[in-house]
């Protein structure tokens, strides 16, 4: 009963933020929030275009999506991945396990910080 309560507030909020991106162009509303690191330093994080990516996806334009935050288009598939060998732990936790070690947390750090310089050399 508990998780089915905690899946079906996730799915709501899923939902409704799925909606408002839909809606609302980020780049032209004030409401959402701005990326603090771009503002002091003038660089890209590594987030930096997702708001904006992913409303573009939700309108059907992936070019601009992928012009906005390139990276994005590796994550979902990754954070589905383990969002799936979480939901799976009991029947296959082998799989989970593997996610979760520490070889896998370091490869995605690595991948991170390499696309967050990457992106500011080459101005992406």
């Amino acid at each position: 009963m508990k998780r089915a309560v905690i899946i079906s507030g996730i799915l709501t909020v899923a939902i409704v933020a799925a909606v408002v991106y839909f809606c609302y162009d980020p780049s032209e509303s004030q409401w959402f929030p701005q990326c603090v690191f771009f503002k002091f330093t003038g660089y890209k994080c590594p987030g930096c275009g997702t708001q904006r990516a992913i409303h573009s996806i939700l309108n059907g334009d992936f070019a601009a999506a992928w012009h906005f935050n390139a990276a994005l288009f590796v994550a979902i598939p990754i954070i589905l991945l383990f969002v799936v060998a979480g939901w799976c732990r009991q029947k296959v936790p082998a799989l989970h396990d593997k996610l979760n070690s520490p070889l896998v947390a370091i490869i995605i750090l690595v991948l991170v910080v390499l696309w967050w310089v990457g992106r500011n050399i080459v101005n992406v």
